[in-house]
């Protein structure tokens, strides 16, 4: 049985993906909790591109993946963020392959950063262990505080070309 079949693991959506100095924050929650997990520049893109919808010219990295996943005919079931050790977060793809033999399951050890962007590519579940949620802070309230700051900013008047400029001296210098 999958660990997402039983009440050691909650369904999550990723929630927000925000730049940081250092790379990404992506929040995943539910409706009674979200939490924050910081990955790298490249990988927060590749979320953010998948969310979008963005259609690429060449295959990246995680769409190799997949592409390899689908030529071997096995396809990802769900992922689980299973354990955060000092800020760290770790996670788990599970894999199935269903043919003549019958079905098999394969777990990979990865990171929850790749794992994530595979389960959006896939339209695949992500779960995180309960020890986990209830292990870190609840990031709802930043979350939610993001987005409004986001929303008001993009809400405010655009200047028109040259309102932003300073004002244009008098050419005379006053010596």
């Amino acid at each position: 049985m999958f660990p997402a079949m039983n009440n050691d693991v909650v369904l999550v959506t990723v929630k927000g993906v925000m730049p940081t100095p250092n790379g990404c924050a992506v929040f995943l929650g539910h409706d009674d909790k979200t939490i924050v997990i910081y990955v790298d520049h490249s990988v927060g893109n590749a979320i953010q591109m998948t969310l979008a919808g963005v259609k690429k010219e060449r295959p990246l990295t995680h769409d190799l993946i997949g592409h390899i996943l689908l030529g071997l005919g096995a396809r990802l079931d769900h992922i689980v963020i299973n354990d955060v050790t000092n800020g760290t977060f770790f996670a788990r793809i599970l894999l199935r392959m269903d043919n003549e033999l019958g079905t098999k399951v394969v777990e990979i050890d990865a990171r929850p950063s790749d794992s994530t962007v595979l389960a959006l590519q896939q339209q695949r579940p992500i779960y995180v262990a309960r020890k986990v949620l209830d292990s870190v802070e609840d990031m709802t309230e930043i979350l939610e505080r993001v987005l409004k700051q986001q929303a008001d900013e993009a809400a405010k008047p655009k200047p028109e070309p040259g309102e932003d400029s300073p004002p244009e001296e008098d050419e005379e210098d006053p010596k």
